[in-house]
């Protein structure tokens, strides 16, 4: 017998960025498989944007409209707002049996959080409680963390500190990026939680709860730790690199270090910390700081962008003039 609406789990996606359009478009893909309706989707405010400043919608929201889903845009679901009540009261009006969040940007207050017959739950880009908080993907490049993942949790009142449903690991590579593993993972958001899905009762029942003692609190990036200390090994600036919109300066200017490659552990120098020891064509080889073993490595740096100008990579440097053997990094 076919299934009616009725029959069927009303869900309530909340999200904002690419990463949970990625899981959104799952859910969508898989409605009928997964025997849900999904019946709302929240996501943040239009945005200004670009040169314009258009108002501009989020990646998630583009994505309800265009299937036809009810989009709701609170600013806050706070009572201490004087709109908070009132997108309470529209959320309850959907009649949720559960609400799946996921990078939505809004904080969810316990009344929130209790609307859903099945309560909340959240895609999280961590293997709780390795990473709680703002920044995973980045933190967990930044640590060297040798694999990452998704947690499905059921969402309490704490920051990611809820029940865990559901996990599935990702490896990080040596040359993954912030970007490189954030696409990853938001394909593996949208399958964890389709399989969650599959079973949510018994993986409800199941819940595994987290270890306090082993979480660490991923903190927002800020524009500071972008800046490279030349005085840090090889393999730290090299993550760096990967993770964060990494930058220095030469000649009294801003340089962004766009790329890097592996650091290779035969490339070793006795070179001050910063200084270019090569400008080549393939990359531009520059001294680090030394390791815990005294040895200071070179780090192959790809690609660079200068102020107000394009990226250039190892080849357009070399025939730019713009640095040189001997010149030296720093702040």
């Amino acid at each position: 017998m076919k299934m009616t609406t009725k029959d069927k789990l009303r869900v309530v996606f909340a999200g904002t960025p690419i990463f949970a359009k990625v899981a959104l478009q799952q859910l969508i893909d898989e409605q009928d498989a997964l025997n849900i309706d999904i019946v709302a989707v929240y996501t943040q405010p239009d945005r200004k944007a670009g040169r314009g400043q258009k108002l501009t919608a989020s990646p998630v929201k583009e994505l309800a409209t265009a299937h036809n889903i009810p989009v709701e845009q609170p600013i806050s679901f706070s009572l201490k707002h004087e709109d908070g009540q009132v997108s309470r009261e529209t959320l309850a009006s959907y009649c949720p049996d559960v609400m799946v969040v996921c990078a939505y940007g809004l904080i969810l207050p316990l009344g929130v959080l209790n609307t859903p017959r099945l309560g909340c739950l959240n895609i999280h880009a961590s293997l709780l409680p390795r990473w709680r908080g703002a920044a995973p993907i980045h933190r967990a490049i930044l640590a060297g963390d040798d694999q990452t993942g998704i947690t499905i949790m059921q969402m309490n009142q704490g920051l990611d500190t809820g029940d865990m449903l559901y996990m599935t690991a990702c490896g990080i590579d040596d040359t993954d990026t912030t970007q490189s593993l954030h696409d990853k993972l938001a394909k593996l958001g949208g399958v964890a939680i389709s399989c969650v899905f599959k079973d949510l009762t018994n993986f409800q029942k199941n819940a595994v709860k987290q270890d306090d003692i082993q979480a660490n609190y991923a903190d927002k990036i800020s524009t500071e730790e972008g800046q490279i200390n030349w005085q840090n090994t090889a393999s730290q600036i090299n993550r760096q690199i990967r993770a964060l919109n990494a930058h220095t300066f030469i000649h009294d200017e801003r340089v962004k270090i766009l790329s890097a490659k592996p650091i290779k552990s035969d490339q070793t120098t006795q070179k001050p910390a910063g200084t270019i020891v090569s400008v080549g064509k393939n990359a531009v080889l520059v001294a680090c700081g030394a390791d815990e073993h005294g040895v200071q490595h070179l780090i192959n740096i790809t690609a660079m962008q200068w102020a107000g100008g394009k990226p250039l990579d190892a080849l357009q440097i070399a025939n730019s003039n713009k640095i040189a053997d001997g010149d030296i990094f720093g702040a």
